[in-house]
C-alpha cells in the first residue's frame, strides 16, 4: 500500500536483510503501517516471520535495510534508548508468553503501566475482561492453562496502549471462540485506540480481519 506522502508511518520497514552466517533467512523486505492499520504477516515455516517481527522492535539485529519505530531509526539507537521505545510504544506478544512467574496475572498485565510511572488498577481489570480472564487476577502463572497464559500475554501487550503492537501467533494455543474474542481485543486496539498492528499467523480467520495480507518469502515481501 502506498500511504500519502505526509501520512505519519508508524512503522517503516526498508530493504531489510538478516542473515545467520552464509544462509540468507529473508532479504529485500520493505514494508510500511500506517496507525490505525492492521497488517497480517504469512509464510511457511523457518521463512523468519518471527525474527522479521523481533527485527521491528529492534529485539534483534539485520544486517542491511532500516527499521523506523514511530519515525525513530533503530540503528541509530543503543540498546537503552530501543528498550526506552518499545517501553513507551510497542506492544509485543511472544509464542512463548514471557509472563513472569512470581507475579500473579494482575500484576503481569500491569507490568508496562508500572515501568511507566501510571498504573492503573481499573485500566488491568478492563484488559483482562476484554480477554475473558475475569476473576483470575490474583492467580500465578503456574495456575493456569496455556491458552489462558497467551491471553495474559496479549492483555499485557494492550494494557498501556501502544502505537505499535506486535503479535506472534497469539491464537496460537486458543479454541476457535477464545481466539475470536482475542482478535476482537487485538482489532480494536487497532481500530478504536489507532494502533498499527503487525500480525505474524497461521491462521486463515485471523489474516481475514486484516487490511492487507503479506507473504513472507527469502526474497522479499508480496501479496499472497
Amino acid at each position: 500500500m502506498n500511504h500519502p506522502k505526509d501520512t505519519l508511518l508508524a512503522l517503516e520497514i526498508d530493504g531489510l536483510a538478516k542473515r545467520y552466517g552464509d544462509s540468507t533467512v529473508f532479504e529485500n523486505v520493505s514494508l510500511s503501517v500506517a496507525p490505525g492499520e492492521f497488517v497480517a504477516v504469512v509464510g511457511d515455516s523457518g521463512v523468519g516471520k518471527s525474527t522479521l517481527l523481533n527485527c521491528m522492535a529492534g529485539l534483534d539485529h539485520w544486517d542491511a535495510g532500516q527499521v523506523r519505530l514511530q519515525g525513530q531509526d533503530l540503528s541509530a539507537l543503543n540498546d537503552e534508548q530501543r528498550a526506552l521505545l518499545r517501553r513507551r510504544h510497542v506492544g509485543f506478544v511472544f509464542q512463548a508468553f514471557h509472563v513472569l512467574p512470581h507475579l500473579d496475572v494482575a500484576q503481569n498485565v500491569g507490568l508496562p503501566l508500572l515501568l511507566l510511572g501510571t498504573p492503573d488498577d481499573e485500566r488491568v481489570t478492563h484488559m483482562l475482561a476484554a480477554v475473558g480472564l475475569d476473576g483470575l487476577q490474583s492467580r500465578l502463572p503456574q495456575q493456569l492453562s496455556g491458552g489462558q497464559l497467551q491471553r495474559v500475554a496479549i492483555a499485557r501487550a494492550l494494557v498501556h496502549r501502544p502505537g505499535v503492537l506486535l503479535a506472534d501467533e497469539p491464537t496460537g494455543n486458543l479454541d476457535p471462540s477464545t481466539a475470536s474474542r482475542v482478535m476482537d481485543a487485538l482489532t480494536a486496539q487497532c481500530r478504536q485506540q489507532g494502533s498499527a498492528l503487525v500480525l505474524v499467523t497461521h491462521s486463515e480467520a485471523a489474516a481475514a480481519r486484516a487490511d492487507r495480507v503479506l507473504r513472507l518469502t527469502a526474497t522479499g515481501m508480496q501479496a499472497p
